[in-house]
């Protein structure tokens, strides 16, 4: 999974990027002009893996990752530069947005008030104001070629007529009904405001623990769900993702912080991706591989390798909890718990699967 980090100059955005990567890319009080994104690639922590892991002893462990990324902020009404940054996100899988509510003399806001609501308003908009500009030009050039005599392509010029409609309405095209046709047409075009999206709130260290009402204010400005709103300080949790776990885990008791940005940001990426994950268990490897919710067998197969895929049999699958309650593989067959399931059984969460194929 690949999560954009984005938000205005100013807002703390590469401070949350090393928060929940735990690196040290650099931050500025002045807005950042780097021509590379940064890249922080993080392992999604995952207990299944480890208790498995403790058991079977394998040469190698598996977690599955999630790979954050960090590039220039957006200006207000730059179309130019903000082109620019959304070219670099269309590629992510999900958007981490991030407001500011802190104030700090030294990292002048670019809007001179600090006003976090106000701040989701407007990246909602440039989202908005670029997928209409790509669907108004797309649908142009249609125009064109048809004056040329080239017919256009009726089933993906109605999708572009209806995301032009939900959009002049400014509604984000993530808050509108789609069916599985009609997503199918316009994937390739990689639009921004379809992508899930989670607001990062950044607030001083003063503020952590009294945060829901500025929660539910930004997310009432936007129309936004107010459980993919998270109120994080970036500042300290950029300290904590820099300490020993140990030491950490201290620090946050210390803080009142009850989990770390960390596993926040990726939790609510799974929940609002439906991503899931399955279990392959040996002396070789444990490792965890992620899914969508409500893949077959056979897709999950060929997460692992396309060969498997092809030659699929059958899936020998085992729930996670049966194999804790059973102590081993060999106790989950003897009660009976071990099921042969086919290409259409829909994988669910911590199966262990074990593929047999052919080729």
């Amino acid at each position: 999974m690949k999560i954009a980090i984005t938000g205005l100059p100013n807002s703390g955005k590469t401070t949350v990027f090393n928060a929940l990567t735990g690196l040290n890319a650099q931050t500025s009080i002045y807005p950042s002009s780097m021509e590379e994104p940064h890249v922080g690639s993080v392992r999604v922590n995952d207990k299944r893996v480890e208790i498995l892991s403790g058991i079977y002893k394998p040469k190698k462990t598996t977690y599955s990752s999630i790979i954050y990324t960090d590039f220039q902020g957006l200006t207000k009404g730059d179309t130019t530069h903000n082109r620019k940054v959304f070219e670099f996100i269309r590629d992510a899988d999900a958007i981490v947005e991030v407001v500011r509510a802190f104030e700090d003399d030294s990292a002048i806001h670019p809007d001179i008030t600090v006003d976090a609501a106000r701040d989701a308003s407007n990246l909602e908009s440039e989202l908005l104001l670029y997928d209409l500009d790509l669907v108004e030009k797309r649908l142009g050039r249609m125009t064109e070629a048809a004056k040329r005599g080239k017919r256009p392509d009726e089933t993906e010029k109605k999708i572009l007529e209806k995301c032009k409609d939900i959009l002049y309405k400014e509604i984000p095209l993530r808050n509108a009904q789609f069916t599985a046709e009609e997503q199918k047409a316009i994937v390739h075009l990689q639009f921004i405001s379809i992508k899930p999206k989670i607001i990062v709130v950044n607030v001083s260290e003063e503020a952590i623990g009294k945060t829901q009402p500025l929660v539910e204010e930004v997310a009432a400005r936007v129309n936004f769900d107010k459980n993919a709103v998270i109120a994080l300080s970036g500042k300290i949790e950029m300290e904590i993702a820099q300490l020993p776990p140990d030491e950490a885990e201290s620090f946050l008791k210390d803080m009142g912080i009850d989990e770390p940005a960390l596993d926040k940001v990726i939790n609510k990426g799974y929940e609002l991706l439906g991503l899931i994950a399955f279990l392959t268990v040996g002396e070789d490897e444990v490792r965890a591989w992620t899914i969508t919710k409500g893949i077959s067998a056979l897709e999950a197969a060929g997460k692992i390798h396309s060969d498997i895929e092809r030659g699929f049999i059958r899936a020998e699958v085992v729930a996670y909890g049966d194999f804790i309650s059973s102590g081993s593989m060999a106790g989950v067959k003897k009660l009976g718990l071990a099921r042969l399931e086919g290409k259409s059984y829909v994988v669910e969460d911590g199966d262990i699967i074990n593929f047999r194929f052919n080729v």
